[in-house]
């Protein structure tokens, strides 16, 4: 129903009266009536001294010229410095600076100064809205000539007579513009003259229409809006063009005594109701309308409404105001379209929340930050500098995304980065051995986590498992020039100073920016190419010229593709950390790959985790603002880790799979030993039942070839300065050779006898007549024609010596094990082609000893639809509820033309949503399944839905929950 009457209505743009000028004696006697009682006083005093009529008219007209010459005076006086009421239009606005979302569709926040404005068109105001600001401040405002003579007059002749009775000096609507835009708010005659004049002549200067628009943008509302869309927007989250009547007349209600209003919402809504009844007296709506109009409550937003992204604002601010000056920022009316996605601010605000409210009270950590880029771009997506801005406690303005803190180990992908491109690969070996390090100052001795020793491991298991003594040696390879070089070229700026950086440095021994941190992350997502970051997608001026505008540009290669591919590779691979971190960690997401890496202070001051997929990076920290430790064992996977899993899971939810690029395999031209390969490794064939190299006199079926390993530390067989080159002529020259060296000895001296000493016997056939084990293929037979995917595979083994493990190979490729007899198995052919393939059957016996069978077989069966297989858990396996999250492993097939798997999880006639895998997929996927059922027996089922649009039902498994 529309909110004016069924009568025709004229707008005030189109209500046009001529001004009806009063006459003088209208004027006089109105004067008169208004003072009657004032003047009965004086006659009475005349009748009793009998003053004639003639002394009272020289007197009176005496008064009236000295009156004329005083206020002619007056007048002139007062116009001798009057500003230009030309250049009203002119002049400038001091107008707000609006910061956008990155679609342009949510206000972030209003930067101003004292003033908050935001000019608006007069035909943008509905005709309501217009109307009650005339009504109730100057209905006579199409009438007038810009000054209400009645009423100053009424009042000078009130005030010069004592009267408490006369009526104050309204204000017309362009007498309130003048105060308001021209003159002070000062009371004086003075003023009120100058007030007139001008009125008087911006009446002829500027049509009804123009003067309107002016005052509907410029006059106060309370607070700091000045203006009817600043005040709209401020009071109702809307623009004036979608105030409802109610909301035009609280609007109009304000201007009178703002603060007055603003903190009496009952008096506020008298007054409302009031200008309501005016429109419905004036036909400019419907008696309907206003009553229906008058029963909505008043509800103002107020100020002390929590901001949204806060710090990101602030941020924001800080940058236009050291690029255009505050003043520009505070006034010019910009119009700033961040990079901020709101969906995502609004994930990130939430999760860094409900994180740090658990690491309060578990770990005394109260405080974490989070920030997410896009790396394909660079551009910041979200930022939450403090769980709680307005928090004192916490130092919730602090914006810890903008403060230097030390990394942890968070740093060390930095560093294999600068080794892999000198030339080290992620199956490099080095000792993670107890080792004295050698500096200018004193000795340095770095430990594990876990303060354990793991011997010989690659750089995979090392970076994986956030070793740090293989991250020193590393940093020592690689070179702290060149890895402060890289971090230069990835954009961070805190490490300038490198007389402070020693050894430390990869174990998070410098200071970085969280901001700068994730930027660094989005360097490594986007293999190796750098996009500075950006927070600001386009300014504009207040009259909408662009003065900015953010374009795509081609970034810059600042790291090798492959030390890149081979460094995402190992971050990336779940199972290389699993040894450290457990399989169930949250530096996976259950629906595709991601690259993490956890960091941790040694004096638990700072947790942090940051990882990506190709099109996401985000970088969490956790800790207290005060610097104040945290508690024991408060591990950035701990107080980190779980944040960033939680933001991730959310932001990517629905989102396309994608897949990172492997790297290319290594030349056939590198040497071993950046390999893994050659580390004084002997080649020896032995007796594999007494470990005696092999003569004449052992048996062909007891010889078995093994690789004996002289224990030496890298530096023995690389020279750090060329690692590419030839071995060093002589490694003691490498000032940390020694201490390495001696590492390594020592940790093999304390292992006793082991595999790795090379044998110095010879077998003299003494153990030909040791029983070996025995393994038989019953099913299938040689040669024998398949036309199932499925192959039921029986075997038989011997008790002297006993089996304890058979594994099960198809075209030499492991596919199954058995450990408890009768070691029987059921293999799956889904990926197999038609044709002959190969089984091959591998028993181990307790004593080492092995024994192989194989046989050819025919698959005739015809192509399937695409498949998995639950590699875990198995059917019918039992969880008990503690045990949850648990994480699902599958094995796909024809993995090519599979678009969809959706999970369910199946109770009677109940189905509950799991997980959901869009296409491209790996062939071994996890899927994390993080909240327990209630105790009993469940079926884990599946749908497929093939690239050409075929669903079909996938395998189920039955288990049980207790």
């Amino acid at each position: 129903m529309s909110i004016f009457s069924n009568k025709h209505v004229l707008s005030p743009q189109d209500w046009r009266k001529k001004m009806q000028k009063a006459k003088p004696s209208l004027f006089l006697s109105k004067i008169l009536k208004t003072q009657k009682s004032s003047f009965n006083q004086p006659f009475q005093i005349m009748k009793e001294k009998k003053i004639t009529l003639k002394n009272i008219a020289i007197t009176l007209i005496f008064l009236a010229a000295l009156g004329w010459l005083s206020l002619t005076i007056m007048v002139a006086w007062a116009s001798r410095d009057l500003p230009d009421p030309n250049k009203l239009i002119e002049r400038a606005i001091s107008q707000s600076t609006k910061i956008y979302d990155r679609t342009g569709q949510h206000i972030l926040y209003e930067v101003y100064g004292d003033k908050k404005r935001t000019l608006i068109n007069l035909e943008d105001i509905p005709d309501y809205a217009k109307w009650a600001t005339i009504l109730v401040e100057d209905k006579n405002f199409y009438q007038h000539g810009g000054v209400a003579w009645l009423s100053i007059a009424r009042a000078f002749a009130s005030n010069f007579l004592g009267s408490s009775t006369g009526k104050g000096g309204a204000s017309t609507l362009t007498q309130q513009l003048i105060k308001n835009a021209i003159l002070t708010d000062e009371h004086s005659y003075i003023r009120k003259i100058k007030e007139a004049i001008l009125a008087l002549q911006i009446e002829k200067k500027y049509s009804k229409d123009e003067i309107l628009k002016m005052y509907f943008n410029e006059i106060p509302y309370g607070s700091t809006n000045y203006g009817i869309e600043a005040a709209s927007l401020s009071y109702f989250g809307k623009s004036a063009k979608e105030v409802t009547l109610a909301e035009a007349a609280t609007l109009a209600a304000l201007p009178q005594a703002p603060s007055s209003y603003l903190n009496n919402q009952d008096k506020l809504k008298i007054r409302r109701n009031f200008i309501i009844d005016l429109l419905v007296e004036n036909n400019k709506i419907s008696k309907e309308n206003g009553e229906i109009a008058k029963q909505e409550p008043i509800k103002i937003k107020h100020g002390s409404e929590a901001l949204f992204a806060p710090h990101f604002i602030l941020y924001i601010k800080q940058l236009l105001t050291e690029k255009y000056g505050e003043n520009t920022v505070e006034t010019g009316g910009l119009k700033i379209i961040t990079t901020l996605d709101y969906d995502l601010q609004k994930i990130a605000e939430e999760e860094v929340k409900a994180g740090a409210e658990k690491n309060e009270k578990k770990y005394k950590a109260n405080n974490a930050a989070l920030v997410a880029m896009d790396p394909k771009t660079g551009q910041i997506l979200a930022m939450v500098g403090s769980r709680d801005y307005t928090n004192d406690e916490i130092d919730g303005q602090v914006n810890v995304a903008l403060r230097p803190r030390q990394p942890g180990s968070s740093f060390k992908p930095l560093v294999y980065a600068a080794a892999f491109e000198k030339g080290l690969t992620p199956d490099t070996k080095l000792y993670d051995v107890e080792t004295i390090f050698k500096t200018d100052t004193k000795d340095f001795i770095p430990h594990d986590y876990d303060l354990k020793e793991r011997g010989q491991v690659t750089i995979r298991q090392a970076l994986a498992g956030s070793l740090n003594i293989p991250a020193v040696k590393t940093l020592y390879l690689a070179g702290i020039d060149n890895i402060l070089d890289l971090a230069q070229k990835m954009g961070y700026t805190t490490l300038e100073d490198r007389s402070r950086f020693g050894l430390a440095l990869v174990l998070g021994g410098a200071e970085i920016k969280l901001l700068e941190h994730v930027h660094g992350f989005t360097v490594l997502a986007n293999e190796g190419n750098n996009f500075p970051y950006a927070s600001i997608l386009e300014i504009k001026d207040s009259r909408g010229n662009i003065l900015e505008k953010w374009e795509q540009t081609e970034g810059k290669q600042v790291i090798e593709t492959q030390a890149v591919r081979r460094l995402t590779d190992i971050m990336s691979d779940n199972n290389a950390r699993a040894y450290i971190f457990g399989e169930n960690n949250p530096l996976t997401l259950p629906d595709r790959p991601v690259a993490a890496k956890t960091g941790t202070t040694n004096d638990w001051h700072d947790g942090w985790t940051l990882g990506f997929t190709p099109s996401l990076v985000t970088g969490v920290w956790a800790g207290n603002n005060n610097n104040k430790e945290m508690a024991r064992g408060a591990d950035g996977v701990l107080v980190a880790a779980p944040i960033w899993h939680n933001f991730m899971a959310r932001a990517l939810q629905n989102k396309p799979m994608e897949s990172f690029i492997a790297p290319d395999p290594y030349p056939t031209d590198i040497k071993p030993i950046l390999i893994g390969q050659g580390m004084g490794e002997v080649v020896l064939a032995v007796n594999k039942i007494n470990g005696k190299i092999a003569t004449s006199s052992t048996l062909p079926n007891l010889i078995e070839y093994r690789r004996y390993h002289q224990p030496h530390d890298i530096l023995y067989y690389l020279n750090k300065d060329d690692i590419l080159g030839p071995p060093p002529g002589n490694p003691a020259a490498d000032p940390q050779y020694a201490s390495w060296e001696a590492g390594v000895q020592n940790w093999a001296v304390k292992q006793g006898p082991a595999f790795d000493t090379v044998p110095t016997e010879y077998d003299d056939g003494g153990a030909n007549n040791i029983s070996l084990p025995q393994i038989t293929i019953v099913n299938p037979t040689p040669n024998q024609t398949i036309d199932t995917r499925t192959l039921p595979v029986n075997v038989t083994v011997g008790n002297n010596p006993p089996i304890t493990k058979v594994a099960y190979f198809l075209d030499e490729i492991l596919v199954t094990e058995e450990n408890t007899a009768p070691f029987n198995t059921t293999l799956y052919l889904h990926d197999l082609s038609r044709g002959f393939h190969n089984l091959k059957i591998r028993g181990s016996a307790g004593n080492g000893l092995t024994a192989e069978n194989n046989l050819d077989f025919n698959l005739i069966a015809p192509d399937e639809n695409p498949t998995f297989d639950w590699l875990f858990p198995k059917s019918n396996q039992s969880f008990f509820s503690g045990q949850f999250p648990i994480s699902l492993k599958i094995k796909t097939y024809q993995t090519d033309k599979i678009k969809q798997i959706i999970f369910n999880l199946k109770d009677g006639e109940k189905e509950t949503n799991l997980a959901s895998l869009t296409g491209p997929l790996e062939q071994t996927i996890y899927i994390s399944w993080n909240k327990a059922p209630t105790a009993g027996f469940y079926t884990l089922g599946s749908a497929i839905t093939t690239t050409d649009g075929k669903n079909y039902t996938g395998p189920e498994i039955t288990i049980e929950v207790k």
